[in-house]
């Protein structure tokens, strides 16, 4: 747990924000240029308006949530020892840093053990599941079977499939392929299954009640909650390669129905193919866009397979879309599914979410960006306690 200023060693009003997945320790001071340096200085807002902000942290954010969730009831209990006056606790987190508080804090009601929390606050968090495109899971896969050990550049071409096959990416994706070892004459299928981790995990939520009774449940989107989507087309191609070793490779955005949805191509072998039946348009939909990393030109999901492409064939792969959808504004919210195409692409149902309240961006933006519009919204929530 990092404090929000370094010399602070006790607090008065406590809030708790839980890092998100990726692969690796939590960055502190990554986490706190977003927070503090984006378009909306949250940390100083919270700070100035009397609260104390505390920053967790996780060894390795692609661990399973329910092994991180021990850190995050850790760090409550110490937040409470640390605490001088009797203010209650804010506690929550972004993206999968939402769903790790939200297992600690119902985990600690189960166990009747007082986590003095009086609101829960989670940003763009997949309560109902995350979406990568299946055609570049697949193709994460293909790379690191085909060109995991070249020297120099393996690790880094196996980096995006380790990230999709991680523990906490497995509970979190709402749709999952662990492999592309396919064939011409046996494609990788997708249907409307689920992996069994994220199976296992929503049990273990249900066992400990779903969500903690005793606080409010705030939440926010970076999703439209008007039902307008991000203008990706379906089934379309958006990564295509022309290359030496990946000519004849395309990824495409996904469509409802049946599709093969990514051909994958080495030279000199039969192309598999990728196919998915029962899948929403999900791609364009509402919701948190899939994040961009700065130190990879700005690459998202899409633009990370074109990326890992041009690094096999030491040529440019054609990049039409670099970003879909990656937490679906219903599932930020919890109001819905995301396997339906008619409940992603309509206006957010406010009766149907778990939440007590919660606010939805005004344009579908990058995934867990602090803006001014919901770090203003969550200020002013916070300050009518």
């Amino acid at each position: 747990m990092f404090y929000s200023s370094p010399e602070q060693t006790h607090v008065k009003r406590p809030v708790i924000l839980a890092d998100g997945f990726s692969i690796g320790p939590s960055e502190p001071a990554l986490l706190w240029e977003g927070l503090e340096n984006g378009q909306y200085p949250f940390i100083s807002s919270l700070r100035e308006n009397g609260f104390d902000v505390i920053l967790l942290g996780f060894d390795e954010r692609s661990a399973s949530i329910l092994d991180n969730a021990n850190v995050a009831m850790e760090c409550i209990r110490r937040a409470i020892a640390d605490r001088e006056g009797p203010a209650m606790l804010t506690v929550g987190g972004f993206s999968m840093g939402g769903l790790v508080t939200r297992y600690a804090l119902a985990k600690m009601e189960s166990q009747m053990e007082d986590h003095e929390t009086s609101t829960y606050l989670s940003y763009d968090t997949p309560h109902r599941g995350a979406w990568l495109p299946i055609s570049v899971q697949a193709f994460a896969h293909f790379v690191k079977d085909h060109w995991g050990s070249t020297p120099g550049l393996g690790p880094l071409l196996s980096r995006f499939s380790t990230m999709v096959n991680s523990n906490a990416a497995r509970q979190l994706l709402r749709w999952h392929v662990e492999t592309a070892d396919g064939a011409a004459d046996v494609p990788v299928d997708v249907s409307a299954g689920q992996d069994q981790a994220r199976t296992d995990f929503l049990k273990a939520l249900e066992r400990v009640g779903g969500w903690p009774q005793r606080p409010r449940l705030l939440g926010v989107a970076n999703g439209t909650g008007t039902g307008a989507g991000n203008n990706i087309p379906a089934g379309v191609p958006a990564v295509v390669s022309s290359g030496p070793q990946l000519g004849g490779t395309h990824l495409d955005t996904q469509n409802k129905g049946q599709q093969t949805v990514a051909q994958l191509h080495k030279a000199g072998a039969d192309p598999v193919p990728v196919r998915t039946s029962n899948l929403p348009d999900i791609d364009g939909a509402p919701g948190g866009l899939f994040p961009k990393a700065p130190l990879l030109d700005n690459a998202a999901n899409f633009g990370m397979a074109a990326m890992l492409a041009g690094l096999i064939d030491q040529e440019p792969a054609e990049l039409t879309y670099n970003a879909s959808t990656f937490v679906p504004t219903v599932s930020a919210v919890a109001s819905a599914g995301i396997e339906d195409r008619n409940t992603l692409y309509s206006k957010v149902d406010r009766e149907s979410s778990d939440l007590h309240d919660f606010a939805c961006a005004t344009a579908n933006e990058g995934h867990t960006v602090m803006t001014t519009e919901l770090g203003q919204w969550i200020l002013a929530k916070l300050l009518e306690a």
